[in-house]
């Protein structure tokens, strides 16, 4: 398969050891008497960042049973439930912008800016006989139903339709049909599904939140003239004339200035999905909070920059390390209650 291909060639690159170890409990592994659960959240790009997490945690001896994946973490999330953990590394690894782009098959008769279909091909490779029940660990990925808004959790069923669902967001992904319903990108509803761990069996949840360092200020501003220049005026035009910082566009169009007040489609779009993003997932946090939550520091990393692979990788080993003495007394301490 290519994905097997791509691991092959990238033996010694540091992708780890396979996938099949460690769903094998070690000889200090601390959870003999209660259930750990993942949930990871979305964040495009971004989420490349859940394999360093899984890496980290692996080597801490620590192996979830339950896994609950959103967007981009229902992706990386089922791949490891099915053993494919190295393969999906090789894969983001081997990514090029040139890859990517060719990864993507834009249409405009669809409902969204691409049609997905490359994408499937390439977990097909590996996913296809998959289903989302049969796996080793307890696993279910978040969707949300277009019209009629409810969250849908995905328990059964084809392993790829269900991770296609997941990530489908609106506008740049074509939505998903499954068992009658149109789906969309879980994050428009619960981007960090901790609800759904606990509710799979988990009894300590372990949350990867992807946005936690970006820092969008909502607040509420009482009264506003219309006349008046906003005091954060320079930097809503630099956001505006330079969208090279969501690296969705070369330097040489990125450059390029923009009225102001006059923001591209790609900007919108990326920008609202933020905010609504953000907005859902500290008013899920409030209500039903981690036990433990992890936050790379991704900041400066771009929502479509899956290029940068290595980075975030990296970035998401270095958080679960720096989190991993919190993990382990909390395991600890609950074993012994």
């Amino acid at each position: 398969m290519l994905w097997d291909n791509i691991a092959r060639r990238s033996a010694g690159s540091g992708g780890g050891g396979g996938v099949a170890d460690m769903h094998a409990p070690t000889e200090h592994d601390p959870r003999s008497k209660i259930r750990i659960g993942l949930a990871l959240g979305g964040g495009a790009a971004r989420g490349w960042s859940h394999i360093g997490v899984l890496r980290a945690l692996t080597a801490a001896g620590i192996v979830p049973d339950v896994i609950a994946g959103c967007s981009i973490g229902a992706v990386v999330g089922g791949c490891y439930a099915a053993g494919k953990l190295d393969q999906i590394e090789a894969f983001a690894l081997s990514l090029t912008k040139r890859r990517v782009m060719g990864l993507l098959d834009f249409h405009i008769s669809g409902s969204g800016l691409i049609a997905g279909t490359r994408l499937q091909r390439l977990l097909d490779q590996d996913l296809t006989d998959q289903r989302v029940e049969s796996l080793p660990v307890r696993f279910c990925t978040i969707a949300t139903e277009l019209t009629s808004g409810h969250e849908i959790w995905l328990t059964r069923g084809p392993l790829v339709q269900a991770m296609r669902a997941s990530y489908a967001l609106p506008g740049v992904f074509d939505p998903v049909l499954v068992g009658g319903r149109w789906l969309m990108d879980g994050a428009l509803v619960n981007p960090i599904p901790i609800t759904a761990a606990r509710a799979l069996g988990a009894d300590l949840v372990i949350c990867v939140n992807l946005n936690g360092e970006i820092r969008i200020r909502g607040t509420v501003i009482q009264s506003y003239d219309a006349v008046e220049e906003s005091g954060d005026e320079r930097e809503i035009e630099e956001a505006i004339v330079e969208p090279k910082r969501w690296g969705i566009f070369p330097a040489s169009r990125a450059g390029k200035p923009r009225k102001p007040n006059a923001p591209g489609i790609a900007t919108v779009m990326v920008d609202a999905f933020n905010i609504t993003q953000d907005r859902i997932a500290r008013s899920r946090l409030a209500g039903d909070p981690p036990d433990i939550m992890i936050s790379p520091k991704l900041a400066k990393m771009g929502l479509f920059e899956f290029h940068r692979a290595d980075e975030c990788i990296a970035l998401g080993r270095q958080a679960t390390e720096r989190a991993l003495p919190d993990i382990l007394e909390l395991i600890a301490d609950s074993q012994a209650a």
